[in-house]
């Protein structure tokens, strides 16, 4: 049995883990992370993240989704698509990216170490591959080890018919129909990926619309995009049984609501909720406990209730994105390693790869209605804009919600083509605390979708006039 002393143990490669080892390494400690061989890159890489846009890409390409407003509603670049087709693109990029991490570590002088990760005591960490047991002294512990699916007892997964949504990327065929019960960012996105290589999609969601925490004028813009993609939605609904019965010879999925309503599908495709991935860890041992759904609990340093063992990324919950994963990794070893940093920024941006994409940043509208915060707001549509003709969407659109009085920009939302692109000026000007008048007052290249910021400003600026409202003396101009 091989024994190892290190500065920093990271468990789990994920974002935050990689940022966390990197950034470490760099400043010269001993550094070392673990993970499974079929698991470099974490779920991030693996099954959720970039598996999910990079089939999104191929579904879009494939499909001539984006071309069909110019070319016909028939056009499209492969007329039977499979899933290997949709999955071709996938394995290329999750191969490179798995590539590109051991090479980063390697030049970093990270150590990577294979197998399943347990605490003996808080300080120690026993790495478990086949045979072989490696213990791992550290001074330092981040745990990284992100979420899986939830998969409550009650459902009857059954490979093929009955799935999580790690499971649907090991299908062997596209399904003629499936039912997709949960309505949040991941059975959204999944929804139009199928709908749009001809999968017939029943959506069940509990909730009276999709995407509760999106301003209320995308969530209705994106169930209008959804339903003329023939995915039918059941808002409001829940699923109360589900059963896998025979019909034809064939093995047919029946879920029955609340309602009892019935809908039957060849496939089920379950995704309400994850679960931290902290059962294989010995939390015990090490003096922790994580909660009913395997999350751990961390200060605003990340650290846990073992002030030497961090916790970082979809471990410790909200907002479980990779981009705030990878900074609250950043931060968690800047802390432990006595760098000076400032605190995170509350202003992070979302992105939710539907059909079309939904992006924002900020507040929004039934937000600041609750706060009983003024607003006014600004919209620039794609279709205004000569890009928007150029790419084919011209029912983007891009929204700016300001204060009336300093026009200072309090919320950004944007839904259409490169809409989680578009997001990051926005971000920028709200973090710099600047008023609107900034996107009048610039000069955006022609022709860009950023053209629609000054004329979401503009209209923005029109309407507070025509209500009468003027800026406080100097507050626009210096905000």
């Amino acid at each position: 049995m091989a024994r190892l002393c290190h500065d920093l143990v990271v468990i789990g490669s994920g974002p935050a883990g990689q940022k966390a080892a990197l950034l470490a390494a760099k400043l010269g400690k001993r550094v070392a992370i673990v993970d499974r061989t079929d698991s470099v890159g974490g779920v991030c890489i693996h099954t959720g993240t970039v598996p999910s846009k990079a089939i999104r890409e191929a579904v879009l390409h494939l499909t001539g989704l984006r071309e069909r407003s110019v070319y016909g509603d028939s056009y499209s670049v492969k007329q039977s698509i499979t899933m290997d087709d949709l999955l071709y693109r996938c394995r290329h990029v999750v191969r490179t990216e798995v590539d590109v991490i051991r090479s980063q570590m390697s030049r970093a002088g990270a150590s990577m170490l294979f197998g399943t990760a347990s605490f003996i005591d808080p300080e120690t960490v026993r790495i478990q591959r086949e045979d072989e047991t490696t213990e791992v002294k550290a001074t330092h512990v981040l745990v990284a080890t992100g979420t899986n699916p939830a998969r409550p007892s009650n459902v009857p997964f059954t490979p093929g018919i009955v799935i999580d949504s790690d499971e649907l990327l090991t299908l062997p065929r596209l399904p003629k129909s499936m039912i997709i019960v949960g309505g949040g960012v991941i059975g959204t996105e999944y929804a139009c990926m199928l709908a749009a290589v001809g999968v017939k999609v029943t959506l069940v969601e509990g909730r009276p619309q999709l995407l509760d925490f999106v301003d209320n004028e995308l969530t209705e813009s994106l169930q209008f995009r959804m339903r003329d993609m023939k995915i039918r939605l059941r808002l409001g609904e829940s699923v109360k049984k589900i059963e896998i019965i025979e019909y034809e010879g064939k093995p047919v999925v029946e879920a029955t609501m609340a309602s009892n309503k019935v809908i039957d599908a060849e496939c089920l495709l379950y995704c309400i909720g994850r679960q931290g991935a902290t059962d294989r860890l010995n939390l015990p041992a090490a003096g922790l406990t994580a909660d009913n759904r395997g999350r751990l609990k961390v200060n605003e340093n990340l650290q846990t209730d073992v002030p030497h063992i961090y916790a970082a990324g979809d471990v410790i919950g909200f907002p479980a994105l990779a981009a705030t994963s990878m900074e609250q990794g950043r931060l968690a070893a800047s802390h432990m390693f006595g760098q000076i940093t400032e605190a995170q920024s509350p202003l992070f941006p979302y992105g939710i790869y539907t059909i079309p994409e939904i992006s924002m940043v900020g507040q929004t509208e039934q937000a600041l209605t609750a706060a009983g915060t003024p607003y006014e707001v600004g919209i620039g549509r794609y279709r205004e804009t000569a890009r928007g003709l150029l790419i084919a969407d011209p029912h983007g659109l891009l929204k700016l919600l300001f204060h009336p009085q300093s026009r200072r920009l309090l919320g950004v939302h944007a839904i259409g083509t490169g809409a989680t692109e578009l997001v990051h000026i926005g971000q920028a000007v709200m973090a710099a605390g600047l008023p609107i008048d900034y996107f009048v007052e610039s000069v955006f290249n022609y022709p860009t979708l950023a053209e629609c910021y000054k004329l979401a400003a503009m209209d923005g600026i029109n309407r507070v006039r025509t209500l009468g409202m003027h800026d406080e003396p100097g507050v626009a101009k210096a905000a």
